[in-house]
């Protein structure tokens, strides 16, 4: 028999179906979604609520034959005196109770903000494997060319000539410095309990000691402890803030706030730690938005483009993500992590 306890719970709206496509019963967050009481809902068919009736029963009937998951996009929830909701539909066949199946309902933004997750995270993945091997490919031929400069130095009687001899040797080790910075992150985190105001503190010293900008606090102090690497969190933090401060911004806000029933690359947790990191500053410049957290892309001059990609690496090291809204005047970096 099936047992709807455990929907009560979630943030995603469900609703179950019976033979007929007619709603037997709906959770509280299909209530909130569809702004409707579930006794409202109950007894009402279920194409009746979308414009795309004909389409909607055609694969809701394939569902029912084929025991396969359906998943319909741009489905469109007729609200009554509102405009239209677009909605994403995945439906999953049951057995029991004289049910049929079971709708899961979610906003069309929501569905393609976990897709845009997915696709950084596969992306700062390849990115990682092709700066590693392009990192080692590099440092060999560096060491070659630092030690021959070494050895013509030797050589050159004229100082002027050994001007130029020091010119290669130091861009050699600046650029070797820099090879050691993409493959620093590939170690894995040292997990401890720690408090996620004790890193934003110690940001915090930093930033103002090195760019003497003004940080502001907003901290939730209920906040549970958080399992994670504090070195690996100070500098994803460290990363963001001293970016902001490098772009012009004067002042930088440090917000934190739990977050209850989130989805954080289609895994599902009861909390979460929301961490924004808010500058009034220039903003990303658009051209570079969709690539931002790629390595050596930078919106500054002489930037190396790794501060925010390995500001993303480290996160994801710990299951969590960061996402970022930018325009002229307040950017806010937006790091979630699962809390235990």
């Amino acid at each position: 028999m099936f047992s709807f306890s455990g929907l009560e719970l979630l943030a995603t709206a469900v609703v179950a179906l019976d033979e007929r496509l007619v709603v037997r019963y709906a959770n509280p967050a299909a209530e909130n979604l569809l702004a409707t009481g579930a006794k409202s809902l109950i007894g009402l068919p279920f194409l009746q609520l979308f414009a795309e009736r004909r389409e909607l029963a055609e694969s809701l009937r394939e569902a029912r034959a084929t025991h396969w998951d359906y998943a319909a996009q741009n489905v469109t929830y007729i609200r009554h005196g509102r405009d239209p909701l677009p909605l994403s539909c995945m439906v999953t066949r049951i057995d029991g109770s004289g049910l049929a199946l079971l709708a899961e309902l979610r906003p069309i933004e929501q569905q393609l903000r976990l897709a845009r997750e997915e696709r950084i995270v596969a992306e700062q993945q390849a990115n990682r494997e092709l700066i590693r091997n392009l990192a080692h490919e590099i440092k060999n031929p560096l060491g070659g060319l630092r030690g021959s400069a070494q050895l013509l130095e030797r050589e050159l009687e004229k100082a002027e000539l050994r001007e130029y001899t020091q010119v290669i040797i130091k861009e050699a080790d600046r650029l070797q410095k820099l090879m050691d910075r993409m493959l620093t992150p590939h170690r894995a985190p040292r997990i401890e309990p720690m408090s996620v105001h004790e890193v934003l503190e110690r940001v915090r010293s930093l930033v103002k000691a090195e760019f003497g900008v003004v940080i502001e606090r907003d901290y939730d102090p209920s906040l549970p402890e958080l399992a994670g690497d504090r070195e690996q969190l100070i500098q994803a933090v460290l990363n963001i803030a001293r970016n902001a401060a490098q772009t012009g911004a004067n002042c930088v806000t440090f917000r934190t706030r739990a977050v209850r029933q989130v989805t954080i690359l289609r895994q599902r947790y009861k909390l979460a730690l929301e961490l924004q990191v808010i500058d009034d500053g220039p903003g990303v410049p658009e051209e570079i938005q969709d690539r931002i957290f790629n390595p050596l892309v930078s919106g500054r001059e002489g930037g190396t483009g790794l501060g925010l990609s390995l500001a993303q690496t480290f996160v994801q090291y710990h299951q969590g993500v960061i996402e970022f809204e930018s325009r002229p005047g307040r950017t806010t970096f937006r790091i979630l992590l699962p809390l235990t």
